[in-house]
């Protein structure tokens, strides 16, 4: 991404709030436009250049010796800033690499405890002195100063890392906390292994030794660092797992390994055994082969449901929902860790379709009742499951007197200067942290004033915060507009889905690029690109043409049109295809068995960020349909069957 760019006067006084209230006033406009990368609207001039300072350039690379965690370098770095405009990011900066090594490993001997300290009384009650409170907290589990770990613990408002609150529970253990207790709190906690930090794998080790979780259990922890390819952490965990060369095997060819296990599985104990079918069943249902549903239901005979990685037991319930096994997809979602089951309302609808598939229908709409008035996929889904049309909710609107005052937060001021200077992590944390406990007319002010000076993404994501005043004018924005109408129209492409994707893909930053080198508010790829403005007789696209407004906007138009004729006008399969590419759409197809529902499909998609990429897009096109037009269409109906197709070799990109 090419970095955002401010201005800075030379005269005034880095320490002046007057002055610096001054400055953004007067270019507040042009950093809006230039957050969203050129072009903001029809009609609109263009943002004249803006230059980065010699010190924005130094406090860039201070920040990136920090995320390094190389100590010298940011304190050389720090000492040339003695009086830049984000003095406690400077800070921070400077003392943050003391805590962690090069590894990122937090450091239990460092000597910068009284610089930490100094920074959350001088700080205290900033996003910032939350984030240095959450690196402290890592430095005192580490050292076992549960006094001082305890004290600070309550004042971290985000409370957000796994790693932290697994050194919370060892703490609670250590002050004679029943063991039965914390292992309790512990299966709540320690649900993905990406997060575990040195602290999760440490705790597993007290609850064995103290005979709080059985040997199984922390084999099972372990075997769900194993199955992401965690083995280090796998090993930390439980040592040797006795179905280690299993979960090897599962990953590498799963097909393989259910063959093989069918043959083996009597030389392992029971509890093995069902361990070893969810893993196989898990590696199968990701390769969409119907065996998941025999490798689950072998597992579900022998129980120890509670041996399942989390992983396992979603993709239990996807194998089940492939195969249409509503029994057990039912048997799969009970046997659920509760909060897993809690957070993700997907299990909510799933459970509510596997009652009425068995007959419950009364239990089944209980389910659906629950979910129906919430704004996500299925929410939607479960709405008509009881007969009822999505609707848009009565527009709540708020006055100038409390869009005025927003202007004037200084967590908003400070966030437009960071997405000025392409420091969108800095700038998310300032505005989301400014949000904290605002009423629903509040958010609604604040995501007015984000859309007001075109940051159009903290519109959509502050509008989505509010609980039962709504403006779905902010959640669903139709900027580019009069760009984007009239391409859609000419190719005859759904407005409604093309925004839909938009919404999911950049969220309207128009210079948003991704790590494989997407970009625009369409996040067109430059192989892509190339081959629709040859298709399309664009003689005069260059690439670097390819961050401006209207021709990012009729290149990802037309491709998604391409896609939807090339995937039989399927939007499930169209829209899988813009984000993971159209042959892995069509060999998702292809491994169907017979007609599926399109939610089904969605749903059972092997990649997570297309799965949440389809869901997504679809809902918010049938929302963008109530916004635009007064009237949501069916996602059912937009959703469809899906059928298996013989493989179709396409040149699509």
């Amino acid at each position: 991404m090419t970095p955002f760019k401010y201005i800075q006067s030379a005269k005034a006084g880095p320490n002046s709030q007057q002055n610096m209230q001054t400055r953004f006033a007067s270019v507040v406009l042009i950093l809006a436009m230039l957050t969203l990368g050129g072009l903001a609207m029809a009609k609109k001039p263009s943002p004249t250049a803006i230059d980065l300072t010699e010190a924005d350039r130094t406090f860039l690379e201070l920040r990136d010796a920090a995320r390094k965690n190389d100590a010298a370098r940011a304190q050389q770095l720090a000492a040339s800033l003695p009086n830049y405009v984000f003095g406690d990011y400077v800070e921070y900066f400077r003392i943050k690499p003391q805590l962690f090594d090069g590894s990122g490993i937090a450091r239990a001997d460092t000597s910068a405890d009284s610089q930490v300290t100094a920074f959350l009384s001088k700080y205290e009650g900033t996003a910032l002195a939350d984030r240095m409170r959450n690196d402290w907290l890592l430095v005192l589990g580490k050292r076992k100063d549960w006094r001082t770990f305890d004290a600070e613990y309550p004042k971290f408002a985000l409370d957000d890392d796994t790693a932290v609150k697994c050194y919370a529970l060892q703490s609670r253990l250590a002050q004679g906390e029943l063991a039965a207790k914390t292992a309790h709190d512990a299966r709540l906690v320690m649900l993905d292994p990406k997060y575990y930090g040195q602290s999760c794998p440490e705790l597993i080790q007290q609850l064995l030794s103290a005979g709080a979780i059985s040997t199984a259990e922390a084999k099972a922890y372990g075997r769900g660092a194993a199955e992401i390819g965690l083995e280090t952490v796998a090993r930390r965990i439980a040592g040797e797992d006795p179905i280690g060369e299993i979960v090897k095997a599962a990953r590498a060819d799963p097909i393989k390994a259910f063959r093989d296990f069918s043959q083996n599985a009597s030389r392992y104990s029971k509890e093995n055994q069902a361990a070893a079918w969810g893993v196989i069943g898990q590696f199968l249902a990701k390769k969409q082969d119907l065996r998941a549903d025999d490798a689950y239901r072998l597992q579900q005979e022998l129980g120890f449901n509670e041996l399942l990685s989390v992983e396992s037991q979603e993709w239990k319930v996807r194998a089940a929902l492939r195969a249409q096994d509503w029994p057990l997809a039912k048997e799969a979602i009970e046997g659920m860790n509760p909060v897993v089951r809690a957070k993700d309302p997907a299990w909510t609808y799933w459970y509510g379709r596997a009652l009425e598939a068995i007959g419950q229908d009364a239990k089944g709409k209980e389910q659906f009742e629950l979910i129906q008035d919430q704004f996500h996929f299925y929410g939607q889904l479960a709405r008509e499951e009881l007969g009822k049309k999505s609707q848009i909710p009565a527009r709540v609107k708020v006055g100038e007197q409390d869009i005025k005052p927003m202007a004037e937060r200084k967590g908003f001021i400070r966030g437009e200067r960071f997405y000025a200077m392409n420091l969108r992590f800095e700038g998310n944390r300032e505005w989301n942290w400014e949000l904290r406990g605002m009423s629903d007319k509040q958010l609604l002010a604040a995501a007015e004033y984000a859309k007001r000076i075109q940051l159009y993404d903290r519109a959509v994501n502050t509008a989505d915060r509010t609980k039962v005043e709504h403006d779905f004018t902010l959640r669903f924005p139709t900027p580019y507009r009069d760009e984007l109408a009239p391409i859609a129209r000419q190719i005859d492409l759904n407005l409604a889905w093309a925004y839909g994707l938009i919404r999911q893909e950049s969220r309207f930053i128009m210079n948003a690029s991704s790590s494989v080198g997407a970009s625009g508010l369409m996040q067109v790829m430059p192989n892509t690109a190339k081959y629709v403005a040859k298709k399309i007789g664009m003689t005069s696209y260059t690439q670097d043409k390819l961050k401006d407004t209207n021709t990012n906007l009729t290149l990802g138009s037309n491709y998604l049109n391409m896609v939807l004729t090339d995937l039989d006008g399927s939007w499930v399969l169209a829209s899988a295809a813009y984000n993971a590419g159209p042959s892995r759409s069509k060999l998702w197809r292809e491994r169907l068995n017979g007609p599926v529902e399109g939610a089904i499909f969605a749903e059972t998609i092997p990649f997570n960020e297309t799965r949440t990429y389809v869901k997504n897009v679809l809902s918010n096109a049938s929302y963008y349909s109530g916004v635009m037009h007064g009237q949501t269409i069916s996602l059912k109906q937009r959703l469809g069957m899906i059928s298996p197709k013989a493989a179709n070799q396409s040149e699509l990109p």
